[in-house]
């Protein structure tokens, strides 16, 4: 904790405002959405496909539209996003606590979705400037913070829930409402690049897509996020799977998120200095896709109870939970660092909503394809299927991730860690 804290303090004051923003954001954003597919179905009554239908219009206004809120972080400024996506999400979380039919719960969805798309990429590229030469630095501390809202929220959710899903949307409207005022008084503008004969929107978005390096680095980490998101799809699932002998699902879901979230708090630092005395930005990059298709081993080798017991399934589920989390934290830092590197430092904030729609999209097939196959080869009774499945797309993105470091496409210029700071 005393290592997070020096580190911390020595940013810039954007910088830390940034950090500790995105805490607050993942504390408002954690603290109601767990629930909202409950309050739906439950106090609300909606049907089934109503709230696939509401969860996917989020969804799609946040992961289609970054690449519009990074084009406008772009032109407009980052500081300018930031406080629109948080007031947006302000407007849209008092929606959700005080309506009850099916259009206005759509809106309600989309403004949250929207806010986000706003404000993420325009973070990242404000931290990237900000940090200049120590930015993966920053985004392992940055990465800090966002775990831990993530670990926060939740519980702080689940406590208000237990009174009225109302109250914990106005709470989370309330967060995202003092965020909004802390940061039109805590952080510095930042200029949106200005250019004398400014090239379209459209010219901006061509030259995005003509990077091939980077549209070739975007293809090849989606994998890292199919199998990281699996926290949230495959591991509930197998936690059903394999509860029992005095362990419910429910206790196991929340170890999980709990251990996943320690280890990113404990060891982020840790991990990505020893990562970058080691191999550098690319290499790292290539090592901490390995780390996570590795995860899966353990859940490979102890699929179900039938063999080794219900606790011996408990110990893999959790193994393999530890070993995504340390394998994102691997990833990370180096994964944004990067970004900017591809960019070459130009309209950044578009790179960063291109690429997270590319993963975005990556994700959203991933998880429709793991859940269709997990159902199936569970009832066959081949179990270990769907994990040597995510393994192989891991070592495909590992392999993919490997020739573009071999063949410099990765940027041999980008960012080398102070390790020493880190340490």
């Amino acid at each position: 904790m005393t290592n997070l804290i020096t580190q911390f303090r020595s940013f810039d004051r954007p910088s830390q405002v940034l950090m500790v923003n995105q805490f607050s954001i993942n504390i408002g954003f954690y603290m109601l959405m767990p629930f909202l597919a409950g309050y739906l179905a439950g106090p609300l009554g909606l049907a089934a496909w109503t709230v696939g239908l509401v969860l996917g219009i989020r969804n799609f206004s946040q992961q289609g539209m970054f690449l519009l809120g990074g084009t406008l972080a772009d032109r407009l400024g980052y500081k300018p996003l930031i406080i629109a996506g948080c007031l947006l999400r302000t407007a849209g979380f008092v929606l959700l606590a005080a309506v009850d039919s099916l259009p206005a719960i759509l809106v309600a969805s989309a403004a949250t979705g929207f806010a986000g798309a706003l404000f993420n990429p325009a973070v990242r590229a404000y931290l990237a400037a900000d940090a200049g030469p120590r930015r993966v630095e920053a985004f392992a501390v940055f990465n800090v913070f966002y775990q831990a809202g993530i670990l926060l929220g939740p519980l702080v959710g689940l406590a208000l829930t237990a009174f009225d899903f109302r109250v914990t949307a106005l709470v989370a409207a309330a967060v995202f409402g003092i965020l909004t005022v802390v940061q039109i008084w805590a952080l510095p503008a930042h200029e949106a690049e200005t250019e004398t004969d400014r090239p379209s929107v459209r010219e901006d978005w061509r030259t995005v897509m003509s990077n091939r390096p980077f549209v070739l680095f975007s293809l090849a980490m989606i994998g890292s996020y199919v199998l990281s998101f699996q926290v949230y799809l495959a591991l509930p699932l197998q936690a059903d799977v394999i509860a029992g002998g005095g362990m419910s699902a429910t206790t196991l879901v929340t170890s999980v998120f709990v251990i996943s979230g320690l280890v990113a708090i404990a060891g982020q630092l840790r991990i990505t200095a020893w990562f970058a005395a080691r191999w550098g930005s690319g290499r790292s990059l290539v090592i901490g896709m390995a780390a996570l298709s590795v995860a899966f081993v353990p859940l490979v080798v102890v699929p179900t109870n039938d063999v080794f017991g219900s606790w011996a399934g408990a110990t893999a589920l959790l193994l393999t939970a530890a070993l995504l989390a340390v394998g994102t934290a691997a990833v990370f830092p180096f994964e944004m660092d990067t970004v900017v590197a591809l960019a070459g430092g130009r309209i950044v904030a578009t790179h960063y909503g291109f690429y997270n729609t590319i993963v975005g999209i990556g994700i959203l097939a991933g998880n429709l394809g793991t859940g269709a196959v997990f159902g199936v080869v569970h009832d066959a009774g081949l179990d270990a299927l769907i994990w040597i499945a995510l393994t192989v797309v891991g070592f495909g993105c590992v392999t993919a991730l490997h020739l573009l470091e071999r063949t410099g496409s990765l940027d041999p210029r980008a960012t080398k860690v102070p390790v020493t700071s880190l340490e």
